[in-house]
């Protein structure tokens, strides 16, 4: 009777549910564009007064003393738009990478020291990037074509008014200097062209009544003048004087292009206004369809209280101990026995193994009871494997921290003794003897360490004080068995911190030893280090030629040296011990610290470690600056740079789906 009930009833409320979910995705959709052409509409409102002070700062700069008060007006008002737009997320991170040196340029600008040409790109830049910024949705407009077209002839008509303000700003500076000079020229007749195309596109888009208001603005007087100062400024280009009066030109074109910007409000208006009319019908159509879905849930729910409340009261009390075991009281008790010592994990098992329930306590059908007993199996099985697995482990990772501890004491030994020998060695040869043989004890003792580290025991090899950036590279070298291949190509200057000179070194030579085991015998593997000041960071890159890596083992790779964890080292393949290594030695080194693996250009593998600031110590002369990254090694950079981005989005798509 259930199912005879149910599955027709269940259609029924699946047609009316879409219904509804269209009206409501309909409803919020017509809501978000209302809120977004606000925002538009605010964000034009900022553009319009950095199109002013753009203007007036370049012709300052061409030597129009005259616009210093209306200058220092148009700032503050600059500065009162900016500050009531700083909380919108949208434009928060244009505001941040475009707007973030508009202090140091307007005193360069009042100084008298800023280059126009830098200036004016600082400005425009800043406006095109606000320009960019379009928060109104596809889906938000898509459904409605009058919506659309006035949202598109919204953006036309800021494309129309930027290059009109631009222009304004350009041939400021022009008129100012007496004559166009350099690609001033070139750049006002780019800025027309722009400004005819985005006319064009608008008119296709723009209603009757939008397109007449445009055309008048650009049939006043003032334009008129203006249109007349242009031709004058066309038939410059050979570099003759121009003798025009800036005052006049500034007044005309800021008549112009405030008529603009009314337009722009006209139009944004019309678009407000549609999107309310559109929230309104979705307000409506929504009403309708919940009251005829509230009715119809009513019914099913009596019906379905009425067929299946015999069925669902012992199932939601399964489903509820199922939740529970699979939820609170399994991962509890295998994390007890885990971490319980092994003469104890047996103990632990049977303390927290589930009671068999009784059959009557849940009710229903004999089948309810069997589920019941079924799980209370599945929870034993899952404890005693999980008892057994901790043992295993346990007792396999003791014994290899066992090993690499005494390991490291004997190695520790024996580089002692052989630095004693070394000492009262004269004989040459019998002396490189002894220097090689110390080369050998020193990389035993890093594979002893690395031991350790997969283990999870910290090796004993700390420092206190900080090293510079070529000694821990030499030390890294040091422990590779072929280190005479290495080529420490450029190592910029750097201090290490001292609780990270052990690890850093310990990481670059297990990259190291990675570059020579996989490139040729006769090819040299590089070495560089350079500082980003772009991102307060410290990169040393290992590059090989060799044979480099498929794209599916770099992903994977990748993937541990971004998450050593993941995966155990006694379930890893032997071959990929070393990225797990490497994996946990950046993760000691703390939030910040990263590796990357990524083709080098040419064929080969490079490896990129960054260091962040905070492992970084001052270097001993304060005056010196960390020199900017290299030629040699840009295109590393951009490669790790680049490498990190893709697997950035893989991840955020791979979480999505």
């Amino acid at each position: 009777m259930a199912v005879v009930i149910t599955v027709p009833v269940c259609l029924l409320l699946t047609v009316a549910g879409l219904a509804v979910n269209g009206r409501a995705e309909a409803l919020g959709d017509a809501r978000t564009t209302r809120a977004e052409v606000g925002l538009s509409l605010r964000i034009q409102a900022l553009v319009h007064q950095l199109q002013r002070e753009r203007g007036l700062t370049n012709g300052l700069l061409g030597g129009e003393e005259d616009f210093r008060p209306s200058l220092a007006a148009t700032r503050k008002r600059v500065d009162t738009v900016l500050r009531a737009m700083r909380p919108e997320s949208a434009v928060e991170d244009v505001l941040q990478r475009h707007l973030r040196r508009l202090a140091d340029t307007r005193a360069a600008a009042d100084e008298g020291t800023a280059d126009p040409g830098a200036v004016l790109t600082f400005y425009t830049r800043a406006v095109d990037a606000l320009n960019a910024v379009d928060p109104v949705a596809e889906t938000a407009t898509g459904a409605d074509r009058q919506l659309r077209d006035g949202l598109a002839a919204l953006r036309e008509l800021a494309a129309v008014k930027e290059s009109v303000a631009l222009e304004r700003g350009l041939l400021n500076g022009v008129f100012a200097q007496g004559a166009f000079r350099g690609p001033a020229y070139l750049d006002f007749s780019e800025v027309r062209a722009t400004r005819v195309a985005a006319q064009a596109r608008f008119r296709q888009v723009a209603t009757a009544p939008q397109r007449a208001a445009l055309k008048n603005a650009f049939a006043t007087q003032d334009a008129q003048r203006a249109v007349t100062y242009e031709k004058q400024a066309e038939d410059a280009a050979d570099g003759s004087a121009l003798r025009v009066d800036v005052g006049t030109w500034w007044d005309a074109m800021t008549v112009l292009v405030d008529d603009l910007y009314t337009v722009q409000q006209s139009v944004g208006d019309d678009v407000r206004d549609r999107a309310d009319r559109l929230s309104h019908d979705a307000e409506l159509a929504l009403a309708a369809y919940l009251a005829a879905g509230t009715l119809m849930a009513a019914l099913v729910a009596g019906l379905a209280a009425f067929a299946s409340r015999s069925l669902t009261r012992p199932l939601g009390e399964l489903a509820e101990a199922a939740h529970d075991v699979a939820r609170h009281r399994l991962p509890e008790a295998v994390a007890r026995i885990q971490q319980s010592p092994q003469d104890q994990a047996e103990f632990h098992r049977q303390a927290d193994a589930p009671a068999n329930p009784d059959a009557g306590q849940l009710g229903g059908a004999a089948e309810i009871a069997e589920v019941a007993a079924s799980l209370h199996e599945v929870e034993n099985t899952a404890l005693h494997l999980a008892a057994q697995q901790a043992g295993l482990r346990r007792n396999t990772t003791e014994s290899l921290a066992n090993l690499g501890r005494r390991n490291q004491n004997l190695v520790r030994r024996q580089l002692s003794l052989i630095t004693r020998l070394e000492r009262k060695e004269l004989d040459p040869d019998a002396l490189a003897e002894l220097f090689e043989l110390d080369h050998l004890a020193t990389r035993m003792r890093r594979n002893a360490e690395s031991l350790l580290v997969l283990a999870g025991q910290n090796p004993p090899r700390p420092t206190a004080a900080p090293a510079d950036g070529l000694e821990v590279v030499q030390s890294a070298v040091a422990e590779v068995e072929q280190y005479r291949r290495v080529l420490i190509a450029a190592v910029e200057p750097v201090r290490v911190r001292g609780h990270a000179v052990a690890d850093v070194a310990h990481l670059l030579a297990e990259l190291i030893e990675n570059g020579l085991t996989f490139s040729p015998p006769t090819e040299p593997v590089e070495v560089h280090g350079w500082y980003d000041t772009e991102d307060d960071t410290y990169s040393f890159a290992v590059v090989d030629h060799g044979v480099g890596m498929s794209e599916a083992d770099k992903e994977r790779a990748n993937a541990r040296l971004r998450d050593p964890g993941q995966e155990a080292f006694l379930a890893a393949p032997t071959r990929f011990l070393g990225h797990l290594v490497v994996g946990r030695l950046a993760h000691r080194l703390g939030e910040g610290a990263q590796v990357h693996l990524f083709d080098t250009p040419g064929g080969g593998l490079s490896a990129l470690l960054a260091l962040p600031g905070r492992l970084l110590a001052p270097v001993e002369d304060p005056s010196a600056s960390p020199p900017p990254a290299r030629p040699a090694v840009s295109s590393l950079l951009n490669g790790f740079r680049a490498g990190v981005a893709r697997a950035e989005a893989r991840t955020t798509q791979g979480a999505s789906s």
